[in-house]
């Protein structure tokens, strides 16, 4: 015990420590908010000086905690996690080429050009340059260029680092379950806080409150006087969408969903190297973190998202599908074992509705419900195309087809959608978009950036299931089986909602997708 709790005690750890301390204090507003300048700084000094492994860790740990810096009155949105991103991407060139620069470079530039997935996403950022041209706000174009550009250097480091054999995939799976947990335990904060505040309190708290000192006072602003999507509306009913550290109900789902396989992952890990039958991985007790799994699912469904509800139907058919995919292609009998086990919780996503079907008509915010049948109406709202949403939804659909068919090529300009639906372009920031994650990418950057989005995301899907079949470890067996579900599952979502682009879910989803990388030669990735 005592040898255990002295590997816990690291820098690592207790940076992390003090800073989900700091970040308590400073949302709750215990501690002025200009604290979080000295947060970011000192995060900014364990980044620069700590060794990059251990500094990639706690970037991913931190994703959920990372706050906007008050550095003025009138700008004080400049998140702490923009700055980290840099000092990591500059400290990975300096690294990579400090000894024989010229000859590392090369080789680095070598990879690049034999990568068809390095191919692509370059061709993908020169059409979103290349559309800033048609843009009618050229500014927000290039601050939508730099913003994703921001956003995906540490997928960059991540995934040389996994395939140079530089970083422990298996360490970095952990940081995400951690930041996961974080995630969810806030959630579930959120929910409780309902049952002793009224709506008023509660928008003061997390509008006024919370929120503005994570995000800025602009976010606050616009999710007070312009609207949010924290509330499920049925008639008179009021219930909580549980948006948790993030700044709607849709991102929160989606970081959660990618964050379950590294769930399963820390779990499982002793039992999933046994190399068990699927009868005895079932009557093998995994450790008790599996409990994360269900209280995962549970916290998506209270998220009041219809576009996760429904896409879950799908995911059930494609783990029937790519189980009888794996039997064909003769993966291993252990393996296709462990796929089908993480498959099984999925049972558990649907008998959770029964859980959550007290939350939901509890007489939360102090006020009683009248009316039981706010879940199932809820529900049956998915497929009523009458239904206030939905109609909205379908005829933004029908505008962005429109405006693609007149802009195919180059679209109407990266970050600028807005003006497809003839409003004005600050009200991205609102949530103005084509509800569709690929209309909207289409309508932005055109037919050709459509192409390459979608084929970079079926090299994504295929290459976690090279990995679940050729790693060596059993434990990222499990990861790289959970994320064969995981990922079609958030990109069936993204059919109806774009909320992947937020900071949070996409910090997680580049994390993912670095991770993910390539196959080695010899089938193993580290996970010391």
């Amino acid at each position: 015990m005592i040898a255990r709790l002295r590997a816990l005690i690291t820098p690592l750890n207790a940076v992390f420590v003090l800073e989900i301390i700091l970040f308590v204090l400073i949302v709750l507003g215990i501690i002025p908010r200009q604290a979080a300048l000295w947060l970011g700084s000192g995060l900014a000094l364990y980044t620069l000086l700590a060794p990059i492994e251990d500094a990639l860790n706690l970037f991913v740990r931190s994703i959920p905690l990372f706050l906007a810096l008050p550095l003025t009155p009138t700008f004080d949105n400049f998140n702490t996690w923009r700055i980290l991103s840099l000092i990591l991407f500059g400290r990975w060139l300096w690294q990579y080429g400090n000894k024989q620069q010229a000859t590392r470079y090369y080789d680095l530039f070598r990879r690049i050009l034999r990568s068809k997935t390095a191919i692509a996403l370059i061709t993908l950022f020169l059409i979103a340059i290349i559309s800033v041209f048609v843009a009618p706000d050229k500014i927000v174009a290039i601050k939508r260029i730099i913003y994703f550009l921001n956003l995906s250097l540490i997928g960059f480091i991540i995934y040389d680092l996994v395939c140079r054999g530089s970083l422990v995939a298996g360490r970095l799976v952990k940081s995400i379950a951690t930041a996961t947990v974080l995630a969810i335990t806030a959630g579930y904060i959120q929910v409780i806080a309902t049952y002793f505040i009224d709506i008023y309190q509660f928008m003061r708290v997390w509008g006024e409150g919370i929120q503005m000192r994570q995000f800025g006072a602009v976010w606050s602003d616009i999710a007070v006087r312009l609207g949010n999507t924290w509330f499920a509306y049925y008639g008179d009913q009021l219930s909580l969408r549980v948006f948790s550290l993030f700044p709607d109900s849709h991102s929160f789902p989606i970081f959660v969903l990618l964050g379950i396989p590294a769930l399963f992952a820390v779990a499982t890990r002793k039992i999933s190297s046994l190399g068990l039958s699927l009868k005895q991985l079932v009557r093998t007790r995994p450790t008790l973190f599996i409990l994360w799994v269900p209280l995962a699912f549970l916290i998506a469904i209270l998220s009041g998202t219809r576009g996760i509800w429904a896409a879950s139907i799908g995911v059930v058919v494609l783990a029937v599908l790519m189980a009888l995919y794996a039997r064909k292609e003769g993966v291993s009998r252990e393996r296709r074992a462990l796929f089908s086990y993480t498959s099984s919780f999925l049972v558990l996503f649907f008998m959770l509705f029964s859980l959550a079907y007290p939350i939901f008509t509890s007489p939360q915010f102090l006020l009683s419900k009248g009316d039981w049948s706010l879940l199932a109406g809820r529900i049956r709202s998915i497929i009523d195309f009458g239904e206030t949403s939905n109609a909205q939804r379908i005829e933004i659909w029908k505008k962005s087809i429109s405006s693609i068919k007149e802009h195919p090529l180059l679209g109407v300009g990266i970050g600028n959608f807005p003006v497809v639906l003839d409003q004005k372009i600050f009200l991205a920031k609102a949530g103005s978009s084509a509800h569709n994650i690929y209309l909207n990418i289409a309508a932005e950057i055109g037919v050709l950036g459509l192409i390459i989005s979608i084929w970079l995301l079926w090299r994504l899907f295929s290459t976690a299931y090279k990995n679940f079949v050729a790693t060596k470890d059993a434990s990222l067996a499990v990861y790289f089986g959970a994320l064969v579900l995981y990922i079609p599952w958030v990109m069936a979502y993204s059919l109806t909602d774009v909320a992947l682009f937020d900071e949070r879910a996409f910090l997680l989803f580049v994390v993912t997708v670095g991770l993910v990388a390539d196959v080695k030669e010899n089938g193993t990735i580290s996970s010391r």
